[in-house]
């Protein structure tokens, strides 16, 4: 039987553009992965390695007008999204080629003999070393940041560990055109070009993980999906690590007192967030609890205001689109569910953005509003209208674990509810915001992308110098003559390295 083609489709008009490539048979991904697998050492250099990001980065970024020409057909994200989407991965690459050069992620920790401890200690040396083959499951949403070239791929050749991504159909062609990009950085700096390998169709991600090679794997995308990857990976053999990002409802909670303050300045704020990208970001804001009464009454028509002025637009593909309009008729048709700006069909290719409010009471048990609680992919979000305060905490008591949680309080430091309102709000989230709103999420060293289940299936995160160590595991030494140590644990650190000495910084 043939192979299934694999096309590239223009989701403004449902329309076929071109064939890209064929789906990975099972005998492919097999020999993808013996390929990715027999090149792995070539990775240990971690000279050769920093270089290779940041040739990647460059290659990327001079061929930025044809990566977002491409990336713009298959997904209309814009030109403007997709130029601030290609600068952050390829910073993103050049920021873990510094973690690989400062070393501080082989997290080294030696420890001298010392016979007057009790128990006695021996020598012991530890440090962290790369786990093998990691497949990757590019998301829909981010075509670049989170796909070909993006934080999983980034952060597993920074560990050492070769990649055989799984390409999302909704941008095949501009998965090819990342792959080849990094494929040739990748012999530009004398490394083997399969320590990064691009496989197409549902199929060969079935394969892939499953493979007795692949040593983890990495996912962003739906709960269904991710969780179908997350059991398979647990129901190996040898279970393998699995960190998944699923979905995320990302709450905010808005004090009386900011209401009052500056309902006006939320509702807009809200506007902005909910709508960006179409609502396809992993981090909008999907849930708001504001009070009941006249203050949450101007945040409402502040929202209402800046919703209504915001144009139809274009969801990743036809599927997501009919998914969007289906699930906000399901919501909307809910008793007591009202909505001020109707969300749904904008056209036969566009969806129209808009919220639902409902009273946050019909939220505080188990019952048929349940489907409020759920992720929502695209422009809507629910505005549950709270009494008291037994009402917020009813609510934040039933929502699932979340990428994000967002606090809108008083600017005067006087906001009484803020302390426990913080706390609450602490437990359901990786990522805890005050004033201001979840959508951006920088490339720092101090950043979390991930949260509880079904935000993420690990406590890592995807995003920041730290996603590196999800590809990594741990390995001791004990009284091992210095000849057979690897140079990272040799006493005289002949590579320069941070690490702990008995205990303190060397």
């Amino acid at each position: 039987m043939a192979a299934a083609p694999v096309w590239s489709v223009d989701p403004r008009t449902g329309n076929p553009r071109e064939q890209v490539a064929v789906e990975a048979t099972a005998e492919e991904v097999d020999r993808a992965v013996r390929a990715s697998h027999a090149v792995r050492e070539s990775l240990a250099d971690r000279t050769l390695r920093a270089a290779f990001l940041r040739a990647a980065a460059d290659l990327l970024t001079a061929a930025g007008e044809h990566v977002i020409e491409a990336a713009d057909a298959e997904t209309a994200l814009g030109p403007a999204r997709l130029t601030g989407e290609l600068a952050r991965t390829a910073a993103q690459l050049r920021a873990f080629a510094e973690v690989v050069d400062e070393g501080a992620f082989l997290d080294i920790h030696i420890d001298h003999e010392d016979a007057t401890r009790t128990p006695p200690w021996p020598d012991l040396r530890r440090y962290k070393i790369p786990l093998g083959v990691v497949a990757v499951y590019a998301a829909s949403n981010f075509p670049l940041a989170f796909s070909v070239p993006g934080g999983d791929t980034a952060s597993a050749l920074a560990a050492g560990c070769p990649v055989v991504v799984k390409a999302h159909p909704d941008h095949p062609a501009t998965s090819e055109l990342c792959a080849s990009l990094l494929r040739r950085a990748a012999a530009q700096v004398g490394l083997p070009e399969d320590v990064l390998i691009l496989v197409h169709g549902f199929e060969a991600g079935v394969e892939l993980i499953k493979h007795p090679l692949v040593a983890a794997a990495g996912f962003t995308g739906s709960v269904r999906g991710g969780r179908a990857l997350f059991d398979a990976a647990a129901a190996r053999p040898a279970p393998i690590p699995f960190h998944g990002e699923l979905g995320s409802l990302n709450p905010v909670v808005v004090t009386e007192s900011a209401a009052a303050e500056r309902g006006e300045q939320i509702g807009a704020g809200l506007a902005g967030s909910m709508t960006m990208g179409a609502g396809q970001f992993c981090t909008k804001p999907g849930f708001v609890l504001a009070p009941a009464g006249e203050k949450g009454d101007r945040l409402l028509k502040s929202l209402t205001d800046a919703v209504s002025d915001t144009e139809a637009a274009v969801l990743l593909d036809h599927r997501m689109r009919d998914a969007f309009v289906a699930g906000v008729r399901e919501r909307a048709e809910l008793p007591g569910v009202e909505a001020p700006v109707t969300p749904g069909s904008g056209g036969d290719h566009t969806v129209s953005a808009g919220f639902l409010t409902v009273p946050a009471h019909l939220l505080a048990a188990p019952g048929p509003h349940d489907a409020l609680l759920e992720e929502c992919f695209g422009p809507v979000t629910v505005v549950a209208r709270y009494a008291s305060d037994d009402e917020i905490t009813a609510v934040l008591s039933r929502l699932p674990g979340n990428l994000t949680a967002t606090l809108q309080i008083a600017t005067d430091d006087a906001d009484a509810d803020a302390p426990g309102l913080l706390a609450a709000l602490t437990p359901l989230a990786g990522r805890v915001l005050v004033n201001g709103w979840p959508t951006g999420v920088a490339v720092a060293p101090a950043q979390h992308h991930g949260g509880p289940y079904p935000a993420t299936t690990s406590t890592s995160t995807s995003v920041g110098a730290t996603a590196v160590e999800r590809w990594l595991r741990p390995v001791t030494y004990q009284t091992t003559p210095e000849v057979l140590l690897p140079p990272e644990l040799r006493d005289n650190n002949p590579l320069n390295l941070p690490r702990r000495v008995n205990g303190r910084r060397a």
